[in-house]
């Protein structure tokens, strides 16, 4: 049995930004011309008004201030309201495969590992573009890697999925090192017509490097363990997966094909099963709340963080113990949780302990107990 350890990770952050202000302003104008078209049938009652958004209920309703984007064009455009994303032609590298590369070399970078020593790829992701081939396998080609690779979905746990997946193989001794990349387009599965969520999500990718820890370059993170559960709920959910077009390229008037949840249901229910899932967690670890230095979180909502970090810690969360960078990027599915690990661990010294944990659709939710190794 080998000893994994993560020993490099990096995040592609898209350069387009979009705040809360822009981003209201857009949908209210939306919602105006859609109230002016459809007058005649509100004012009959047979349908309801489009209400306002506003950047003091998005900051309330989640503690989001902006997010990045590939294309902020089309989800600005009150007559669009989604991103224009540029048909690829089959020899070209993919959306999701290019912002990939960029996190990958990134994590390669800091674990000092050249790509042709990985011996797998796994790209979880919480949509993927395409069915196949697999997009893992296009970014294994573009990166040189050796091995192979596949794609994995388990909506926004997928990241720390992957990352059992991974440490397990090598634990095993199949493999000696993995990458686990997560490019998430976001902004292509919402639904930025409705207001209730019209807000969530950006766009990003991350990566982290797994390897047998007697391989490490430098200093590093032990996998003390990992943990993965789900339970079937229809509360999150897409029917579609990733932005339809019909032929003459406007989106398909179906809201189920679009993300959609019931988010009273998913608070009730979500945050029990994570906080009770990541407390049993560190019991068969032998953590105590007292033992860990920091927590990394799902970045979905604060309301919902800020909850899990008081029930797992048994107190308020001390500043810098359970960082959010929800403010910044907004929502970026399983992509989130590695944001905060990755921009909030350098400054832990060897010996502390950390949690990664992402949930989501499924249910599903996933924790990894880190420690800082010299």
């Amino acid at each position: 049995m080998h000893q994994p350890a993560i020993t490099g990770h990096g995040v592609f952050t898209p350069s387009e930004v979009i705040t809360n202000d822009e981003l209201v302003a857009a949908f209210n104008a939306y919602a105006d011309r859609w109230n002016e078209r459809h007058a005649e049938a509100i004012a009959a009652g047979e349908v309801e008004p489009k209400a306002h958004s506003s950047s003091e209920f998005i900051l309330a309703a989640s503690g989001i201030e902006q997010r990045h984007v590939l294309d902020k064009t089309g989800v600005l455009d009150p007559e669009v309201m989604h991103p224009w994303l540029r048909a690829r032609a089959d020899e070209e590298p993919g959306q999701m495969a290019e912002m990939a590369l960029d996190a990958c070399h990134q994590a390669l970078s800091m674990a000092g590992v050249d790509a042709s020593d990985v011996d797998a790829v796994i790209c979880a992701a919480s949509n993927h573009e395409r069915a196949y081939p697999a997009v893992a396998i296009e970014i294994q080609d573009l990166l040189g890697a050796r091995g192979f690779a596949f794609d994995m979905n388990v909506a926004c746990s997928s990241a720390t999925f992957g990352i059992q997946a991974a440490a397990d193989m090598i634990r095993s001794g199949s493999i000696a090192r993995a990458l686990v990349v997560n490019p998430e387009i976001c902004s292509a599965h919402l639904e930025w017509r409705d207001r209730d969520c019209h807000f969530i999500f950006g766009d990003v990718a991350t990566c982290v490097v797994l390897e047998r820890e007697d391989l490490a370059k430098g200093p590093h993170f032990r996998i003390r363990s990992t943990r993965c559960e789900t339970v079937f709920s229809n509360n999150i959910r897409n029917n579609n997966g990733f932005l339809r077009r019909t032929r003459e390229g406007q989106m398909e008037d179906r809201r189920d094909m679009q993300f959609m949840q019931n988010g009273r249901k998913v608070f009730k229910e979500v945050l029990p099963m994570v906080s009770a899932h990541i407390a049993d967690h560190m019991a068969a670890d032998g953590v105590a709340a007292d033992d860990l230095r920091r927590l990394w979180l799902h970045q979905a909502n604060k309301t919902m963080n800020d909850y899990i970090g008081r029930k797992v810690l048994g107190r308020e969360p001390e500043p810098g113990e359970q960082p959010n960078i929800l403010q910044d990027y907004a929502n970026t599915s399983s992509a989130g949780s590695i944001i905060a690990f990755s921009k909030h661990s350098e400054d832990m010294a060897p010996g502390d302990l950390g949690l990664i944990c992402s949930f989501g659709a499924g249910y599903s939710v996933g924790s990894v107990i880190l420690e800082r190794r010299a």
